[in-house]
């Protein structure tokens, strides 16, 4: 089993609900980048299991997308294009899942860590009951936040699926 490097805190036990939210949305983001690591590009381009073609790299490229659409798009109504789709929706598009022939690992973590920071940036000044206009309606930051801890957690469950296929390795 590989000795993972990634630091991953754990959430504050008792902390103010916006701490809460963000402790968890990068633990989990940390969850992913762990489920990465020490794999070979073609270990992280392989595919689940048949039919799926879903893999660690589609999943990261995803978060990347996931990132972009609700902390640019929605949240400060960015017109920010698709990173992996050229051809998608960029209102609806959180898409990423396949994979183009010269994706690499280090470039596709360097977009999705510069999506994070972004998102970081964009969450700074605004209160979690701020809204922004989404769907006809209007969203909190707050329920944008939660979103994305259940996405993100949803996710790392299959990329630890994947990566048991992989190489065995299980938990983090």
């Amino acid at each position: 089993m590989p000795i993972m490097t990634i630091d991953r805190p754990m959430p504050p036990l008792n902390a103010d609900e916006r701490k809460t939210l963000e402790s968890w949305l990068d633990f989990y983001r940390a969850t992913l980048a762990i489920k990465c690591e020490g794999l070979t590009e073609e270990q992280l381009r392989t595919a689940s299991v048949p039919p799926s073609p879903l893999t660690l790299l589609g999943l990261l490229q995803h978060m990347a997308e996931v990132e972009r659409n609700w902390f640019r798009r929605v949240l400060v109504g960015d017109n920010a294009p698709p990173i992996y789709d050229p051809h998608a929706d960029p209102n609806g598009s959180d898409g990423g899942f396949d994979l183009a022939e010269g994706t690499r690992f280090d470039t596709a973590r360097q977009i999705w860590e510069a999506e994070i920071d972004q998102a970081r940036a964009n969450c700074a000044d605004r209160r979690l009951d701020q809204t922004s206009s989404f769907l006809g309606g209007h969203v909190t930051l707050r329920w944008i936040y939660t979103h994305m801890i259940g996405e993100y957690a949803r996710h790392n469950g299959h990329a630890d699926l994947i990566r048991e296929r992989i190489d065995g390795t299980t938990g983090v």
